[in-house]
C-alpha cells in the first residue's frame, strides 16, 4: 500500500469525529460551492460533490435545502478559503485550511492557537511544499475490482487505489479531481464521498510527551469554527487513532 492507504489510516478515526462540527462544515463548502457554480447540482459538479459528503456524515435533507437556499440569498455572506502554514512544537509542520467571512478574526484565533502552544505561525510558502496536494474519491465496491480499477483510471490521473471496509478509495493530485469525478459518473458507479486533502511528503516520530504537547495545538485548531481541515507532518501511531 502506499502514503494514501497509510495517510488514510491514521486520520480515520479523527476526521469528521464530532457531528456537529462535520455539518458546519459542510454547510461553508455548500455555499462556496452555490456562490461559485449556482444552486443546481446536476449542472454544479462541486455542489453534486458536497451533497454526496453530507449525506457520507447523515447530514438530513432538510438541512441540506436549507444550506442550499441560504447560500443563493444575496445577502449571505461569502466564504473566503485561507491556508495558514506554521509550526507545532518539535518541528511538526502544521497546514491549516480555513474558511472565514472574517479574516482578521481568524488570523487574529490562528496566531494565538500557535502562540499559545509554543508554536510558530509561519509566512505563506513556509511548509505548503512539504504536502502533496490531493483529491481523493470513495466508492460503492460492490462487483467492483480495485486492480482493475486502477489500471482504467491511470489515464484519467489516479496514482492511487485501495479497497477496505468502508469502500474503494481513488487518490490523486488534486488537479485531477474533475477528470476522474466525470468518468465515474459516466461509468454510473455510486461516488460516496470525495475531496480534497495534503499528504504529508515525510513524517516524524515524537516520544509520548512530545506527541502531547504536538495533539494539544491540534485540538485548538481542529475545534476553531473556522477551520476547515488540520494537516502535520507527525507521524501517527495505531495506538494515537484511538
Amino acid at each position: 500500500m502506499g502514503r494514501a492507504f497509510e495517510f488514510r489510516k491514521a486520520r480515520k478515526m479523527k476526521r469528521w469525529s464530532a457531528m456537529a462540527k462535520a455539518f458546519t462544515r459542510i454547510g461553508k463548502d455548500i455555499v462556496m460551492a452555490v456562490k461559485e457554480g449556482g444552486p443546481d447540482p446536476n449542472t454544479n459538479a462541486k455542489l453534486r460533490a458536497v451533497i454526496q459528503n453530507a449525506k457520507s456524515v447523515n447530514m438530513p435533507k432538510d438541512n441540506i435545502e436549507r444550506a442550499i437556499k441560504r447560500a443563493s440569498d444575496k445577502s449571505q455572506g461569502e466564504y473566503k478559503v485561507v491556508l495558514f502554514e506554521g509550526y507545532a512544537p518539535h518541528g511538526i509542520a502544521v497546514l491549516v485550511e480555513t474558511a472565514t467571512d472574517n479574516n482578521n478574526r481568524t488570523v487574529a484565533n490562528i496566531r494565538s492557537h500557535f502562540n499559545k502552544c509554543d508554536g510558530n505561525l509561519g509566512t505563506s510558502g513556509s511548509v505548503e511544499f512539504m504536502f502533496d496536494h490531493t483529491c481523493n474519491f470513495r466508492i460503492n465496491a460492490e462487483g467492483i475490482d480495485p486492480e482493475e480499477l486502477e489500471l482504467e483510471l491511470i489515464d484519467f490521473g489516479a496514482e492511487e487505489v485501495f479497497e477496505d471496509e468502508d469502500g474503494i478509495h481513488i487518490y490523486a493530485p488534486f488537479q485531477n479531481f474533475g477528470s476522474i469525478q466525470k468518468e465515474l459518473e459516466n461509468r454510473n458507479i455510486e461516488i460516496i464521498s470525495s475531496g480534497f486533502e495534503r499528504i504529508p511528503q515525510v513524517t516524524k516520530s515524537l516520544n509520548e510527551e512530545q506527541t502531547a504537547d504536538v495533539e494539544k495545538l491540534l485540538e485548538k485548531l481542529e475545534d476553531d469554527d473556522d477551520v476547515q481541515n488540520v494537516y502535520h507532518t507527525m507521524e501517527v501511531s495505531e495506538d494515537q487513532e484511538d
